[in-house]
């Protein structure tokens, strides 16, 4: 009986990582759009260029490849190929994070 509910627990648990990645991706992939679309005025006025928004491409592709790997997992029956894409989603949701860290230094980094 305890068996049974801890596995209820933890699909429950792993349902609600996939949501929480799922939210967050597709939020960071309007981020990096609306980044990229400043970036770009800002260029213009400024006559400048960057690498920042090449990357912030790629970072949103990473985002949104996480976003839809997320909705692989809530919509996946097998519990085990649940948890791997997962964990592919989570691992991808990191990059894009590490992704956007690079694209607000090398700003910032451009600006001064």
């Amino acid at each position: 009986m305890k068996h049974q509910e801890s596995s209820k627990q933890d699909a429950q648990l792993e349902e609600d990582i996939s949501i929480h990645i799922f939210t967050a991706s597709a939020a960071m992939v309007g981020v990096c759009l609306t980044v990229i679309g400043l970036l770009r005025v800002v260029l213009t006025i400024k006559k400048g260029v960057t690498f920042a928004d090449d990357i912030l491409v790629v970072d949103a592709f990473v985002f949104l490849l996480a976003c839809l790997l997320s909705y692989v997992a809530l919509r996946t029956r097998n519990s085990r190929r649940m948890h791997r894409v997962e964990r592919f989603a989570d691992g991808l949701f990191i990059l894009g994070l590490v992704f956007m860290a690079l694209v607000c230094s090398l700003i910032v980094y451009e600006i001064v």
